[in-house]
């Protein structure tokens, strides 16, 4: 803990450079001992304590949990291992859709038609999740979107492939390019709706990344995810994520023998945004329960701790010549961290000088920067600037001040 300073400082939360010298006492001390001024403060902050080892663990083989605004992992287990997609596979069929809607190349009413692959593999026939869509009729493919969202309609998944890119094995190869194109670097697809396929695979890691990229990159998109139905052709069907009624507002399911049970899914509170995703449970009771206990681990066990607000003074610099004593140091842009909910620990931070400051000072001159320490590790320099213009005073007074220190000074030595 840093004592307090012994004389009241002019701003709250400032750090205080007083000595407790009189304004004679600290002419005097400049006067002698400015050529080598050097001002360096230090004090105690509160920041990200490194999280206790099983502060949070699940049942499911692979876990990924992170803060969507500051992409800081709060959870990992297992994240880079390949894994079965299942129907989570249709996130990045949705993402090449979303991309061409929004290219221009297809349109929201555009109508396609039902092929027997469609009907076949995808359809009530197959026994997998379905839009039963008829055979030979004609979908829009705006209703083919909502099948694949709410639905996970694996006949509207082919669908939407053949009439977009003319064959599944095309749109797969589109999926593959905009998968590089978004960054995710372990995951191949060879089709629209995540059925087994020995050489298709996702991470986790993927799978949060192409989540954060669809909800940052289609707003207008994203509501869809939180439908909690669709009814087309006189049949209704719910949408299968657990979390929407506890506070989720997407994304996605995915379930195969192979793959297990799996979710990706993101929820906003307070302000707050975090996206997770999980994949290999046994049962879709054990996903329910596991997916909320991070959702809720990520959205009530952390907060944001305001370090640095904008134009808010953080210390005080000793100016030589000017009108005034000190200078108040403010930064330009607030500094935020994302911090444990009651487990903080000690940051520290030193404010170092670009040299003397003499005066005149113009507002918003660079005077120096605070840096933030873990132990011997910097974690952050942030530029720090005058917060007020500082003027120089007169040259006679310049003199006095001068000569009323060295006289103190003198007095203070004799016996």
């Amino acid at each position: 803990m840093i004592e307090a300073p012994k004389r009241p400082v002019s701003t709250p939360g400032a750090l205080a450079i007083a000595t407790g010298r009189t304004r004679t006492e600290r002419i005097a001390h400049r006067a002698r001992y400015f050529p080598a001024l050097l001002v360096m403060l230090a004090f105690a902050l509160v920041t990200l304590l490194p999280l206790p080892a099983f502060a949070f663990e699940t049942t499911a083989p692979t876990a990924l949990l992170v803060d969507f605004s500051t992409d800081r992992v709060l959870y990992e287990k297992n994240v880079d291992e390949r894994i079965a997609p299942a129907s989570l596979a249709k996130l990045m069929t949705l993402a090449v859709i979303f991309d061409a809607l929004r290219q221009g190349t297809v349109e929201r009413n555009d109508r396609f038609t039902v092929s027997e692959k469609a009907w076949r593999e995808g359809g009530a026939e197959s026994g997998g999740s379905t839009m039963f869509l008829p055979l030979k009729s004609e979908v829009s493919l705006d209703d083919l979107i909502k099948g694949i969202i709410i639905q996970s309609g694996n006949d509207a998944t082919i669908v939407a492939a053949e009439g977009i890119a003319g064959s599944v094995e095309a749109f797969a190869a589109t999926m593959n390019a905009e998968a590089k194109r978004i960054g995710l670097t372990n995951s191949h697809f060879t089709n629209p709706h995540g059925l087994p396929d020995p050489e298709q695979y996702v991470t986790a890691r993927d799978l949060v990344l192409l989540a954060a990229y669809l909800i940052r990159e289609f707003p207008d998109e994203y509501p869809l995810f939180a439908e909690e139905s669709f009814t087309f052709n006189g049949i209704k069907q719910q949408n299968r994520n657990p979390l929407l009624r506890v506070g989720a507002d997407g994304l996605k399911t995915g379930h195969t023998a192979r793959a297990g049970f799996g979710l990706v899914a993101s929820a906003e509170r307070d302000g707050r945004r975090v996206v997770l995703a999980m994949s290999g449970m046994q049962s879709a009771d054990e996903r329910a329960s596991e997916t909320r206990r991070l959702m809720e681990y990520g959205l009530q066990d952390f907060e944001e701790v305001v370090l640095i607000k904008a134009g808010e003074p953080v210390g005080e610099m000793p100016v030589s010549d000017g009108v005034v004593d000190t200078i108040s140091l403010v930064a330009d842009s607030e500094l935020r961290l994302l911090v444990p909910r009651g487990s903080l620990a000690d940051l520290t931070r030193t404010i170092i000088d670009n040299g003397p400051v003499v005066a005149p000072v113009a507002e918003g001159q660079r005077l120096g920067w605070i840096r933030f320490l873990r132990g011997d590790e910097t974690v952050r320099d942030v530029p720090l600037h005058a917060a007020k213009p500082v003027a120089r005073t007169s040259f006679l007074r310049r003199i006095g001040e001068t000569i009323v220190g060295h006289l103190t000074w003198r007095s203070a030595k004799e016996p």
